[in-house]
């Protein structure tokens, strides 16, 4: 039997069972335009991690999304609340148009999710985890490196793919490349 959401056994055990504890809260933050195989990787690993989940998904005004935030969130949902659920955790997603790190305070969040495919993206994120440690030193990020399996996915290039017409079931889940192949059928 599955344990309930929010009551993940790997925080439990971390934390020797005690009851009132502080639940730990994550947030994932990312634009999910679209959701990848990668991001799932990450989900799976963060779940294990946290007694909830928050996927908070980026609106930034100067960028043109393929997707919707309507469409995103329902992508997110569809992909990520069933791991949640098979392990444990409670499951939100949320969208935010301000700092990341102001995005986690208000969600409560003393966890941020990153994930890493590489060199690159560790130096990056590096930056920007001093930076968010400056002005949040209440929020911790945590980095997820990225299984050999998905480290060259990105949504970037999923998009460049399927608006070639291009088959990208192998880096998204099925859901997605339909959505992907509707998207661009006109």
């Amino acid at each position: 039997m599955a344990p309930s959401a929010g009551t993940n056994p790997a925080c439990r055990a971390a934390r020797g069972g005690v009851d009132g504890f502080m639940p730990h809260i994550a947030l994932y933050p990312g634009s999910f335009d679209p959701v990848t195989n990668g991001h799932l990787d990450v989900v799976r690993h963060a779940v294990e991690l946290c007694d909830r989940l928050i996927v908070a998904i980026g609106v930034h005004p100067g960028k043109k999304p393929l997707f919707t935030v309507e469409e995103r969130l329902r992508m997110v949902r569809e992909a990520f609340a069933p791991i949640a659920a098979r392990a444990g955790c409670a499951f939100d997603c949320t969208t935010y148009d301000k700092l990341t790190v102001t995005a986690a305070q208000k969600a409560g969040a003393t966890i941020m999710i990153r994930g890493l495919r590489d060199g690159t993206d560790l130096d990056y994120e590096m930056q920007i985890a001093g930076m968010n440690e400056t002005m949040a030193p209440e929020v911790h990020t945590v980095f997820v490196p990225a299984s050999a399996a998905v480290r060259p996915i990105t949504a970037t290039l999923v998009r460049q793919i399927a608006g070639m017409g291009g088959d990208v079931s192998a880096f998204v889940p099925p859901a997605v490349a339909a959505l992907l192949k509707t998207k661009f059928a006109g």
